[in-house]
């Protein structure tokens, strides 16, 4: 399981979450007391609403929606057979943005601009060294395995930190590696004062395909030509799932990653996948319609149709069949995307990427200090539940690994919370604000 999400803030949507790059001291954490008395003296950077960014648009293109359950992207990606979905209603909210206020001066990360500096010089601000040796990424500087990795690299290192600042904890960082070929860091926080589980990993991992994750790849429409049954491949991409301890909190989950088989002749397939989605235990209007315009922003950098195509992916996907409810209010999802050309596609994946802090952050800030009810603990354990059901039973990163060999069990079910609860025949009372949001989840909503 792999992914990084990222979206922009336009200055014109009330500048939700200035993220901008802090001094550092020679250890390297993050000086936040220097952010805030000399915050008018940094200069832009990435993340900053009304930012220089270094985006190649693409030409427009049509993407169709195709039968239910399946979205065809045209030349954006092969067809994908997908989950059947929940039927979507339509609302469009208009999100408030006083608690975002409030909470902006409180959303800060460091931030090294990806191409910034030497690869040597960017390891140092990695929560570890990276996967692959430095000198050989020095040498495959311009691969796109490169600089996919050193992109994982970075996202796991930014969200990390800014999660480390507002919960006052530290990251364990687990390296560990793969005897078929590879391995990855695994940043795990446990029973922090805000966090009770946050995982962040990245994994970079090569060999040779198994025949069930080549027959899983196939039925998405994959046409793989192995010499003498071999497919070698090499697939590396950062993931996290954050459950917090406050139930008015939402979980969140990103995964960005990137795939590359070579076939007998030689030559290489690619492409990449991902997305960022939000699963509250309550329903909170603006949390929604702030979390997913940061996710349009990002998406409408690069091409239009983006955010809704891969919104209603994201419901499509996210959905528990047996339950007939979505995990949550979904965000964007993609997979297979290979067109119209690798720069552009790794473009809008690094957009992805750089959205996971100023889409999630601000909803940590706003609700920081809500207080809670046992009784609304009590729906938070349902709910974790129900996302421990979608992640084993569907979820396609976690199949993919556990068919792996020299996959680490521990990394695939970081995902997973440290507690959760399954009560027999569980139904909210009418009415009542845990109905409101089972309601939500039955019939997903547009919330932008």
């Amino acid at each position: 399981m792999t992914s990084i999400a990222l979206c922009t803030i336009n200055s014109s949507a009330r500048s939700i979450a200035r993220l901008c790059q802090v001094s550092r001291s020679a250890h390297g954490t993050a000086d936040f007391h220097s952010f805030v008395v000399r915050y008018s003296t940094l200069r832009k950077c990435a993340f900053l609403p009304g930012g220089k960014w270094s985006f190649i648009r693409a030409a427009t293109r049509q993407m169709s929606q195709a039968s239910p359950g399946r979205i065809s992207l045209g030349r954006y990606g092969k067809g994908v057979f997908l989950a059947a979905g929940a039927a979507a209603v339509t609302g469009v909210l208009t999100a408030g943005v006083s608690h975002f206020q409030r909470a902006e001066m409180a959303t800060k990360i460091p931030r090294i601009e990806e191409e910034e500096g030497t690869i040597r010089e960017r390891c140092k601000s990695f929560m570890s060294l990276p996967v692959t040796d430095i000198k050989v990424l020095e040498q495959r500087k311009d691969a796109m395995s490169a600089r996919m990795e050193m992109l994982i690299m970075e996202t796991q290192a930014a969200f990390c930190r800014a999660l480390e600042e507002v919960d006052g904890g530290s990251f364990m960082v687990d390296r560990w590696s793969r005897k078929e070929g590879g391995g990855g860091i695994s940043c795990v926080m446990q029973d922090g004062k805000v966090f009770e589980k946050a995982g962040v990993n990245v994994s970079v991992v090569f060999g040779n395909l198994t025949e069930e994750a080549a027959k899983q790849m196939r039925s998405r429409g994959k046409v793989l030509k192995g010499k003498d049954g071999k497919l070698p491949f090499c697939a590396m991409g950062v993931s996290s799932v954050i459950h917090p301890k406050n139930p008015h909190i939402p979980t969140v989950h990103f995964n960005y990653r990137y795939f590359e088989i070579e076939e007998a002749d030689g030559t290489k397939q690619w492409w990449f996948g991902g997305g960022t989605d939000l699963t509250p235990v309550y329903v909170d209007l603006e949390d929604a319609a702030h979390f997913h315009k940061t996710l349009k922003e990002a998406c409408d950098k690069h091409h239009p149709k983006y955010y809704p195509d891969f919104k209603k992916w994201c419901d499509n996907y996210f959905y528990i069949r047996h339950r007939g409810e979505t995990r949550g209010i979904g965000g964007i999802f993609f997979d297979d995307l290979d067109s119209p050309n690798q720069e552009e596609v790794f473009n809008f994946v690094k957009s992805c990427a750089k959205t996971v802090v100023p889409c999630y952050l601000p909803i940590v800030n706003k609700h920081l200090n809500d207080s809670f009810t046992p009784e609304e603990k009590d729906w938070q354990q349902v709910r974790r539940g129900r996302y421990v059901e979608f992640n084993l039973v569907y979820d396609r990163g976690v199949k993919f690994g556990l068919a792996t060999p020299g996959s680490r069990i521990e990394s695939i079910l970081m995902s997973l919370p440290l507690t959760a609860r399954w009560e027999y025949m569980h139904e909210p009372t009418k009415g009542t604000k845990e109905a409101k949001m089972l309601e939500v989840l039955r019939n997903p909503k547009e919330w932008i």
